[in-house]
């Protein structure tokens, strides 16, 4: 069983900043790839960016420029840093998983950009 653990959302202001984490734990012993989805209200979850086992990432043009996703794997950590948010990156943000073509998903953590 593998279990990830969300944390860093929250409300912002446009322009502003926030980091997420994951925390994965549990059978993560053949880890091809992570990620990180979300998912605004009426719209469907989409891929904001992942990172692969050799280092490889790859991100929505929606984010690029904005956002980093980077990976910790003595920790079993992985983060996005999001930078110059927009109204438009309001959503709950899903930590993803790809453990030999399975996916595992965390239980989301709401980010609000908003003045």
């Amino acid at each position: 069983q593998v279990q990830l653990v969300e944390s860093g959302g929250g409300l912002v202001q446009p322009g502003g900043s926030l980091r997420l984490s994951c925390a994965a734990s549990g059978s993560i012993s053949s880890i091809n790839a992570m990620g990180w989805h979300r998912q605004a209200p009426g719209k469907q979850r989409e891929l904001v960016a992942d990172i692969f086992s050799g280092g490889r990432t790859r991100y929505a043009d929606s984010v690029k420029g904005r956002f980093t996703i980077s990976r910790d794997n003595a920790k079993n950590m992985e983060y996005l840093q999001m930078n110059n948010l927009k109204p438009e990156d309001t959503a709950v943000y899903y930590c993803v998983v790809n453990i030999l073509g399975y996916l595992y998903w965390g239980q989301g953590t709401q980010v609000t950009v908003s003045s």
